[in-house]
């Protein structure tokens, strides 16, 4: 009996975990512009501008380019895009009043606008739920592919730098087949291997990679082919076995071309993998400051940057071609705190903080190895319901209560068992 009820516990727990891992990220976020400045959205009411990375160490004002039209930030897991070739942002999951619109900012005009969505799916018994979904942007057909409840969906974002007057529509792709085949000509089954799965989405040389996925072997990645529509039948291994768990992705951008490279955290923040697909080879690099699975990440040319759900910033240098291992976490400096929102816990990677409080420091690094085979990527983002109002502009509640509410609960199941032994 004892062993019954501390299996049920241990069950739940496991399912607690993965829906945290899934509800409440930052509703603020950080991406780029082609020329490299990290623009920030969502900081107690305004919009930033921190510059290229050289100056983000010292501390200093960042330029602020909040202007009219901007989404309200009063949503939990608000996701950045960049579309590389119209120098626009994209903007997910940001306005409670209008969920399943996109905003869009024009970053030449510095300005915004807000594109309708029709999420009824016309043709197809499949709807996208704008509630639950993770998503990336394709490089070269700026199309968002999403993934909910085991379907996939693309929103094709054409050549917008600013919205139009018709709604734009979320369409069903296919169901992927998540199941661990061992032979290429083996027939797949649509849907097969997606009850449960959280995903784990990344992007690079327009394929989509599906991380995390029970049944498959660590170091793996299931991947859809955009420009075919066609998902592999059998796993990539990229040569070194990182944890086949729930984390965040971001791809690395080039100066041309698409993304070769993407960076992988697990939630646990103990590394940080970059997988190239290229050479079907990992890194393994410092894990991020602060181990947050609700952080995001996001990606230009030569850093990756973590932003927590409570408002802190810090970034790692890496060069493709000379960064082989390690690397040290700074703070970046530039941007204010944020106010209001949830919290993090301390731990992880190597960390230098100049400015902003809140990033410690602790941690060590790995070395990359290799391995081949076939080939190909993405990156992603999450989303979720509504938050409370902090009284700064944007709204954040939510966010520490529902993490506060998952503390509480997966703590319960702790000292169930506890008890029991």
């Amino acid at each position: 009996m004892k062993w019954s009820q501390l299996t049920s516990l241990v069950v739940a727990g496991s399912a607690l975990s993965a829906m945290a891992a899934s509800s409440a990220g930052p509703s603020s976020c950080v991406t780029f512009d082609v020329n490299w400045n990290l623009l920030a959205f969502g900081f107690n009411g305004k919009d930033f501008n921190a510059g290229t990375q050289d100056t983000w160490a010292a501390a200093g004002t960042p330029t602020d380019i909040t202007t009219t039209g901007r989404p309200p930030f009063d949503m939990p897991n608000t996701t950045c895009y960049l579309a590389q070739f119209f120098n626009a942002i994209y903007v997910l999951n940001a306005d409670s009043a209008n969920p399943s619109s996109v905003y869009i900012y024009d970053v030449a005009k510095k300005s915004w606008s807000m594109q309708k969505v029709d999420t009824a799916n016309s043709g197809s018994s499949k709807t996208f739920d704008p509630t639950n979904f993770k998503a990336i942007l394709d490089h070269d057909t700026n199309v968002f592919y999403s993934y909910s409840a085991g379907e996939m969906f693309a929103l094709d974002m054409k050549e917008l730098v600013a919205a139009t007057s018709a709604a734009i529509p979320w369409t069903d792709v296919q169901a992927p087949d998540l199941s661990a085949h061992t032979d290429n000509a083996q027939a797949q089954t649509p849907g097969a291997n997606t009850d449960g799965y959280q995903p784990v989405m990344a992007l690079a040389q327009n394929h989509i990679h599906f991380l995390g996925i029970n049944g498959i072997d660590p170091g793996n990645a299931k991947i859809f082919v955009i420009h075919f529509s066609f998902m592999q039948p059998t796993p990539q291994f990229y040569g070194t076995k990182f944890p086949s768990t729930h984390g965040q992705a971001a791809s690395f951008f080039l100066d041309s071309g698409v993304q070769q490279e993407f960076a992988f955290i697990p939630d646990d923040g103990s590394a940080t993998y970059v997988i190239n697909v290229e050479t079907n080879t990992t890194k393994t690099l410092t894990g991020p400051p602060v181990a947050d699975p609700f952080a995001s990440y996001s990606a230009s040319t030569s850093a990756l940057v973590q932003l927590t759900t409570d408002g802190k910033v810090a970034f790692l240098p890496y060069d493709p071609k000379t960064t082989t291992s390690g690397g040290t976490w700074s703070t970046l400096a530039k941007l204010p705190a944020i106010t209001g929102s949830g919290t993090s816990t301390s731990t992880g990677g190597n960390t230098s903080s100049s400015g902003t409080p809140g990033s410690s420091s602790s941690g060590g690094s790995s070395s990359s190895s290799g391995g081949n085979s076939s080939n190909n990527g993405g990156s992603g983002s999450g989303n979720s319901s509504s938050q409370t109002q902090n009284g700064n502009g944007d709204k954040g509640g939510a966010v520490s209560l529902r993490q506060g509410m998952w503390g509480v609960l997966l703590g319960t199941v702790v000292a169930g068992v506890g008890l029991m032994l």
